[in-house]
């Protein structure tokens, strides 16, 4: 059965169909009908206005340059001019996903009908996106306020037959792309260059993508969180909903809740009444075999989550809005008459969420960097082995060699959790004197979140370990089984000291696409 093409109104995208299309190669879109004829109409409006009014970037120049006016037989080349002389992006090329979410989100935007583009131009970008033509697009270039105009750029250069594309898995020539698919290069009409590389559509596309991971790693460190109490045998009050009820924070109550519904069958967890028999002592002061409260990674996992799942919601609901807004100037409004000219297209409001989703996703990984250490310290947990050594602690060194992984990573993370869109620098002959950084802020997002998956992978391996090492399994909840099944199934039981670099590549893969652990 084929899957269901997504329609492109420009009002009705979602990240789920955005992440869909990345993972399903035989997924498609399709523009609507309704868009098609707002397009028709803002594209002839532009067209009858520009023979006797001034209209920034289809018959002017562009930015500090916006004071020259042209004629009409250089309308065109001006927008050949715009897309080769800002397709001059450098470093190393950005991911296939990113590159297909921002032509997505481009395609949205333009068809919500107010950019003054022909549908010509949009039927080959779409065509692009379901053959699966994929400019290259490298990492530098952007500041974001003008949108995204690098970046988007090489796009543009692909669709008029230039620069170079990945297609089948091969990179090679535009022109030996549309040869193969039998598409033709466009050729740019007034505005178009500029319709296609002003706005947020990059660092909105990388930010759709993201919240998607970002989402499947909270919901993973939920389960981690989890099966840790069971392992200390964790009171079962530090989660309840009477506790959680009397700070009613959105994002805690509901990290609590999904720990109760994961713990439910759980054999492992204790209630205060067990401690009722110390009190029958006759000492003054007595030491009790076990502490009475969990350190705070441990009993805090509501309270320290739940921020982060705040601030995930947000930037979901920024993202959301974004890639289905109009990000480019000026906007082209023909039922009105009317061409607005303003800054739709400054990054700030998605670099600004990006940062803030950054920095949270940074805390969930310190939080699980610092219940490694946990268990892997035995002058901490008094519980378990020196690095969970299973076998001669001296001769064989368990997990130790992880636990150096997992604290670099996390603070490289620390570092990168700096705010990115507040390192405005201005540009352009000062005409863009507060930039937003926003898809340079994208993707140090997302660094973050591929260091929180490594992370989050050998947190799971220590875990598993600990398991082991207690050997009581049957007490864990369902969930917690089947989370340990899962990362056993990988990676076998640390004993004698082996080479793991390949199982690590694949519990961190698994972490990535295991959609059965989602909440």
């Amino acid at each position: 059965m084929k899957p269901e093409k997504i329609a492109i109104t420009g009002a009705d995208l979602k990240i789920s169909d955005i992440v869909g299309l990345i993972r399903d190669e035989n997924a498609k879109i399709e523009i609507s009908q309704s868009a098609k004829n707002r397009i028709v109409k803002s594209y002839d409006f532009l067209n009858q206005e520009i023979a006797n009014k001034i209209v920034y970037g289809a018959n002017t120049g562009f930015g500090p340059m916006a004071s020259h006016s042209l004629a009409k037989g250089q309308l065109l080349e001006l927008q050949f001019n715009l897309i080769r002389s800002h397709a001059v992006g450098m470093g190393n090329p950005l991911p296939i996903p990113y590159i297909l979410a921002a032509m997505v989100v481009r395609l949205n935007t333009l068809a919500k009908g107010y950019s003054g583009v022909s549908s010509e131009l949009l039927d080959l970008l779409a065509a692009f996106i379901n053959m699966r033509i994929i400019p290259v697009v490298p990492e530098h270039g952007a500041v974001g306020t003008s949108g995204d105009l690098v970046q988007l750029a090489h796009i543009a250069l692909a669709l008029i037959g230039e620069g170079r594309v990945v297609f089948q898995g091969i990179e090679m020539s535009t022109a030996e792309a549309l040869q193969k698919t039998n598409l033709k290069a466009h050729k740019l009409q007034p505005k178009e260059g500029l319709a296609l590389i002003n706005g947020t559509s990059f660092m909105s596309g990388i930010g759709a993508v993201i919240c998607d991971q970002a989402s499947r790693l909270l919901n993973l460190a939920q389960r981690t969180g989890a099966l840790a109490l069971e392992l200390v045998q964790a009171f079962d009050d530090g989660i309840s909903e009477k506790l959680h009820s009397l700070r009613p924070h959105g994002g805690q109550v509901a990290i609590a809740t999904n720990l109760r519904k994961l713990l439910e069958s759980s054999k492992a967890l204790r209630r205060r009444s067990v401690l009722k028999d110390h009190l029958n002592s006759t000492d003054d002061v007595r030491e009790m075999p076990a502490a009475i409260q969990e350190i705070y990674s441990l009993r805090c996992i509501p309270q320290i989550l739940g921020p982060v799942l705040d601030t995930l919601r947000k930037t979901q609901a920024d993202i959301q809005t974004e890639i289905n807004s109009v990000t480019d100037n000026p906007i082209v409004d023909w039922e009105t008459e009317e061409f607005y000219h303003g800054g739709n297209f400054h990054g700030d409001q998605i670099a600004s969420t990006l940062d803030f989703l950054k920095i949270a996703v940074t805390k969930m990984t310190m939080l699980s960097e610092r219940r490694i250490n946990f268990f892997l310290n035995r002058n901490v947990n008094k519980i378990f082995p020196p690095f969970l050594n299973l076998k001669k602690p001296g001769l064989t060194l368990g997990l130790q060699g992880l636990q150096f992984v997992a604290t670099s990573t996390t603070a490289q993370s620390q570092s990168l959790a700096f705010p990115h869109h507040i390192h405005s620098i201005p540009t352009n002959g000062d005409n863009q004197d507060v930039v937003s950084m926003g898809t340079d802020a994208a993707l140090l997002t997302a660094k973050v979140i591929e260091n929180a998956f490594i992370v989050l992978s050998i947190e799971s391996i220590t875990l598993a370990q600990a398991v082991d090492f207690k050997n009581d399994g049957q007490k864990l909840c369902a969930e917690s089984k089947k989370f340990y099944d899962a990362v056993r199934e990988l990676f076998p039981k640390i004993v004698d000291d082996r080479e793991i670099i390949s199982e690590l590549r694949k519990i961190t893969q698994m972490l990535k696409d295991a959609s059965e652990f989602d909440l």
